[in-house]
């Protein structure tokens, strides 16, 4: 399934059960709010069929705010990955990886 499928997918889920989808900043607290959990799950050591539920809320709510703000995400991802692939980075002395400031971003 295409992610743009998935996204049209999570809307039509959202309105059978009556969530209101008006409020894009509140959608964007759920989905810190889900983040959070999947975090919470992954560091008390849950087991992993928990944090795979916990990660798949994440991108249920990452692409319902997409398609309520008509973006083809599969697309920006794509895009974003080529930007990421081209980036140069390098190693602090503390271990830390860095981008290396570019115009190209």
């Amino acid at each position: 399934m295409k992610i743009s499928d998935m996204q049209k997918r999570v809307i039509a889920n959202k309105a059978a059960h009556g969530f209101g989808m008006d409020d894009i900043g509140r959608e964007f607290l759920y989905l810190y709010g889900e983040v959070g959990e999947a975090y919470a799950a992954y560091s008390r050591g849950k087991p992993a069929e928990e944090l795979g539920k916990e990660l798949a809320d994440v991108a249920i709510y990452l692409f319902g705010i997409a398609e309520l703000l008509g973006f083809d995400l599969e697309n920006e991802i794509v895009n974003k990955m080529q930007i990421n692939e081209r980036r140069v980075y390098k190693t602090l002395p503390s271990g830390e990886v860095v981008k290396v400031e570019s115009d190209n971003d």
